[in-house]
Formats: structure tokens, C-alpha cells, sequence
């Protein structure tokens, strides 16, 4: 049983850090493209936020599976 919390922490944490690096590594690309042609925001910004939100999606879903893994205790 402590087996399970333990791997259901140390997945939120990997999960968790893998998104910040995805999110920052996504908003760091957008911003560097925006800045080399600011005439092609609009069409950045809008798949920069419909990929964050999917980084989000990925997160949440590890989180779940945590809970799952937390409710076997």
C-alpha cells in the first residue's frame, strides 16, 4: 500500500514538471516567433492557447490517475 502512494506522488510530480516544461518551452517559442514577425499573432496565439490547454488536459488526467492510485490505500 505504500508502494502506491508513493508512485502516485512521484507520477504527479513527473507529470507536473513535464507540463511546466512543455508550457514554458510552447509560450517561449510563441513569444520569439511573435517577436520576429509581429504581423503573425493572431494566428500564433490561438494554437499556442489550444495547445496549452491540451498540456493542461494531460496534467489534469495524471492527476486523476492519482487519485485513482490514492483511492487503493
Amino acid at each position: 500500500a505504500g508502494l502506491i502512494a508513493v508512485a502516485a506522488n512521484i507520477g504527479i510530480g513527473i507529470a507536473a514538471f513535464g507540463s511546466a516544461l512543455g508550457q514554458g518551452r510552447m509560450a517561449a517559442s510563441a513569444m520569439e516567433s511573435i517577436g520576429r514577425n509581429p504581423n503573425s499573432a493572431g494566428q500564433i496565439f490561438v494554437p499556442m492557447i489550444i495547445g496549452l490547454a491540451f498540456i493542461e488536459a494531460l496534467t489534469l488526467y495524471a492527476l486523476v490517475i492519482a487519485f485513482f492510485l490514492q483511492a487503493k490505500i
